[in-house]
């Protein structure tokens, strides 16, 4: 079946007005099918990013003056645009990124559903009053912007992960200069006309697009005021040092190697559905993805049967298709790098538990598609935890599996990792649950479901070396969107 169309003209927002860059040009293809353009054109240059953090700060006094109820009403009409291209959009987001066009459309969907949470904030407490041990005073704690806020998005959620950056951002009286990953630009394009179409005056959201070190470029820039990025631990990491050293507050969401538990009391046909979904939605391409799978060796040759036999009905191809559930991973590189830690697992001893189909990549035009793959590492303990498969994030259709004895040592395998963004436990036994969430040390903790998902109210975030930071939206997105300050309110002498 065929879903192309024109290739979108890339474009630069700033100061309320779309041009055209001045650097060199990005085309960005259908990782489906690479020989489709999707969008085209000249990348924003360091002089367009100069002028877009100029904008920025020029709107921020106003904005932030604006009342909050005001702000959110724009963030709530953005929201109903969103809804209302629902369809088109998804399917734009399926020829841009890969994942199918259900998962897609939902994804636009959530974006809508962040925009109107944010947009209902100043219904919402907006600050704190305490006592003074002074009569006739009173202590309040009000909260500030930040300021000039840079937005840096990664290419796996084109339009949840921004929204759920650049809502609270404005919600919360800020700017904002965003700069998303250059292999999804349509995205970024039809999420700022989403913003500019309800009303955002010029300059309070500025995008440009451009290749990383338009990124490095945003966060030395001396006029930001704060930094949040979801990506790679590598780049996380020289961004947050970089933001530490000029006294740039950043929040970094960085990798996960995300563990699923199945215990042997679990609902094992449960768990074969999540674990499978967790694992190889999206192609794998999220940082909340199952990569890690411990389970009981009681139940596992049972259980793996069982995920066998799902992944047989799995189908993997163009995501725009119906009836498809996996599509290919967002370029070749990405696919390369997949194959070559499978590759390096197995000289490393695991072996190929199980390997589905996938359109090939032997045409030029091939996308760049690979099975789900499912290998069993080590039982050794020294050999399975130095497996790469078990340390490195793959970030793709690969799930790793080893066998634990009980459940204290399936947790000690889950908590196996510099990383401690998601995990997922399936038992029915309440004593379990209560040693899992005493166990596992992770931000993100799913009972009997899969690893990956989050809602707009609560915290998002990771322990350890997957999160730098205040966490990420519901109400934890103010301690880094802004700044507290106390007030000690005492009148005169009644007259």
């Amino acid at each position: 079946m065929t879903h192309s169309a024109p290739a979108a003209a890339l474009r630069h927002y700033i100061n309320g007005t779309w041009e055209e860059g001045t650097g060199s040009v990005l085309t960005s293809v259908n990782p489906a099918r690479p020989g489709e353009t999707v969008a085209h054109g000249p990348q924003a240059s360091t002089e367009q990013l100069d002028r877009a953090v100029a904008a920025a700060s020029a709107a921020a006094r106003a904005w932030a003056g604006t009342p909050m109820h005001e702000r959110g009403a724009i963030l709530l009409r953005a929201a109903g645009i969103l809804e209302r291209d629902q369809e088109r959009l998804g399917l734009e987001l399926a020829r841009e990124e890969g994942k199918t066009r259900a998962e897609a459309q939902g994804e636009v969907l959530r974006a809508a559903q962040i925009l109107r949470y944010y947009g209902n904030e100043g219904d919402r407490s907006a600050g704190e009053v305490f006592s003074s041990p002074r009569r006739g005073e009173r202590i309040l704690v009000v909260r500030k912007p930040l300021g000039v806020v840079g937005v840096v998005t990664p290419f796996n959620f084109p339009i949840a992960i921004p929204a759920w950056k650049i809502a609270p951002a404005l919600a919360y009286g800020n700017t904002v200069v965003w700069k998303p990953a250059s292999t999804v630009p349509l995205l970024a394009l039809r999420l700022a006309g989403a913003l500019a179409e309800a009303g955002l005056p010029a300059g309070v959201l500025n995008l440009v697009i451009g290749p990383g070190s338009l990124g490095s470029a945003l966060v030395e820039h001396p006029r930001l005021d704060g930094l949040t990025f979801t990506g790679s631990t590598g780049i996380g990491r020289r961004l947050a040092a970089a933001g530490a050293a000029r006294g740039v507050p950043v929040q970094a969401e960085m990798g996960g190697k995300n563990a699923a538990v199945v215990l042997r009391d679990a609902d094992l046909d449960l768990a074969a559905e999540q674990v499978l979904l967790g694992a190889f939605r999206s192609t794998g391409q999220k940082c909340t993805a199952t990569s890690r799978l411990i389970v009981d060796g009681a139940v596992a040759d049972y259980f793996l049967d069982r995920l066998r036999a799902r992944l047989d009905a799995w189908v993997t191809g163009d995501p725009a298709d119906d009836g498809v559930h996996m599509g290919p991973l967002i370029n070749g590189a990405a696919a390369d790098s997949v194959s070559a830690g499978v590759e390096a697992a197995l000289a490393e001893g695991a072996e190929l538990a199980y390997q589905g189909k996938a359109p090939g990549r032997a045409d030029p035009d091939g996308g760049f598609f690979l099975p789900p793959t499912v290998l069993e590492l080590p039982g050794d303990p020294a050999a399975g935890a130095a497996n790469t498969a078990w340390r490195e994030e793959f970030f793709g259709p690969v799930l790793s599996v080893r066998r634990a004895a009980d459940a204290g040592q399936a947790f000690e395998l889950a908590n196996q990792s510099e990383f401690g963004l998601s995990a997922a436990v399936f038992t029915q036994d309440v004593t379990r649950v209560l040693d899992a969430v005493d166990s596992l040390d992770v931000g993100i903790l799913h009972v009997n479901s899969e690893s990956a998902g989050a809602d707009p109210h609560v915290p998002f975030g990771g322990a350890r070396k997957s999160g730098y930071g205040p966490k990420e939206q519901g109400g934890a997105a103010k301690e880094f969107f802004s700044h507290t300050t106390t007030v000690y309110l005492r009148g005169g002498n009644p007259g």
